[in-house]
């Protein structure tokens, strides 16, 4: 309030200089009008933690407030300011800056106007946010890593429909974008016409994304991204040996890649392809899961391409850590915009492949 105050006498005493000074040039009211409209105005901050509820809060930031807090230790030290000077932001302000663009999709002036900062200083926060954010992927992201944890996420799955040795779900889902420019723009139209940029991920059965690829525009088919991905070829090298990653019929079946049958005939297959799809079903519901709490990834992002990839990783982040302390978003309202595009159905045969998805058939399904 002082600011403001501050600003209005300056005014006032310009307007008595502009009375008192009639042999003044235009060049020299010109100076002063720059001289006023170069005052700092400082607006009052609110502190949403105390003046929200916790419903409140979870509907405006998609999380419970104990859970912005655990985020808040772990990035609060890489983003936190280096002077208090200016009114600075704390690292709290930022997450909630950037949590309330992730929440809403909003254009970043109205982020800006919920907290009293200018929109460029959103943009600067929600980049800086993020990329540290992105930073911790190697810590939140990742495949199961020794024979317990493969075990432990193989029983989840196995509980689901009894589909054995599952270690993940693989999909793609498109996330909205607008046309980044350049020769290349047409690249990111999908089939649906919009742009996007085509997101693979795989999870596990409590949906937690264990691997991500947010790099691919919209017009690359998921088999593409899948073949070209460090995943598959970690599964080439037989680093997850005896243990399957379910896909749809997008993908070619491998001997580590089980896709469901085209056209079942026997009971056996029938029973293989139930199974398969209501296991596969965990990685629709992760992406349902991680958009609504998102709304950005369903209303479409408008940021930088750089910066649009690195939220999509940050995101991914939040959103195991989210699961990581209970902090659901089954109730959240789902946000459909755009239509998600559908692959068409991939006819690859890959060596090994039919004959172990065939094996698996005969000794489990029969």
């Amino acid at each position: 309030m002082e600011n403001f105050a501050s600003a209005g006498s300056e005014r006032m005493e310009l307007a008595r200089v502009f009375e008192s000074s009639s042999s003044s040039s235009d060049e020299e009211l010109g100076d002063l009008l720059v001289v006023v409209d170069r005052v700092k105005v400082f607006r009052d901050r609110r502190n949403p933690f105390e003046i929200y509820s916790e419903a409140e809060f979870r509907d405006r930031y998609r999380f419970y407030k104990d859970t912005v807090r655990h985020i808040i230790t772990l990035i609060e030290d890489n983003i936190a300011p280096m002077t208090l000077r200016n009114c600075s932001l704390s690292p709290a302000d930022q997450l909630l800056i950037a949590l309330r663009f992730y929440a809403t999709g909003a254009f970043q002036i109205l982020v800006g106007d919920d907290y009293g900062v200018h929109k460029s200083t959103v943009c600067r926060v929600v980049q800086r946010v993020s990329e540290h954010l992105a930073g911790m992927c190697p810590h939140f992201v990742k495949m199961p890593e020794n024979q317990q944890e493969k075990l432990l996420v193989k029983t989840g799955f196995h509980a689901i429909r009894g589909f054995p040795n599952v270690i993940g779900c693989v999909d793609g889902s498109h996330v909205p974008i607008t046309s980044p420019g350049g020769e290349n723009a047409e690249l990111f139209r999908n089939r649906k016409t919009y742009f996007s940029i085509n997101v693979q991920a795989v999870c596990d059965s409590k949906l937690n994304i264990r691997d991500i690829v947010a790099r691919w525009p919209g017009s690359t088919h998921d088999s593409t991204i899948w073949n070209a991905s460090l995943l598959s070829a970690r599964c080439e090298n037989r680093e997850f040996q005896g243990s399957y990653i379910l896909g749809d019929s997008a993908f070619g079946c491998t001997p580590y890649l089980m896709t469901p049958l085209l056209n079942p005939t026997t009971p056996a297959e029938r029973t293989y392809n139930a199974a398969h799809k209501a296991t596969r079903n965990c990685i629709e519901r992760c992406f349902g899961n991680w958009k609504r709490r998102f709304a950005c990834l369903s209303l479409g992002l408008r940021t930088k391409l750089e910066n649009t990839l690195t939220i999509l990783v940050a995101t991914a982040v939040l959103h195991n850590i989210a699961i990581s302390q209970n902090d659901q978003a089954d109730d959240f309202e789902a946000i459909q915009q755009y239509e998600d595009v559908e692959n068409d159905i991939n006819n690859d045969n890959f060596p090994g492949g039919n004959a172990a998805r065939r094996a698996l058939i005969d000794t489990v399904f029969r």
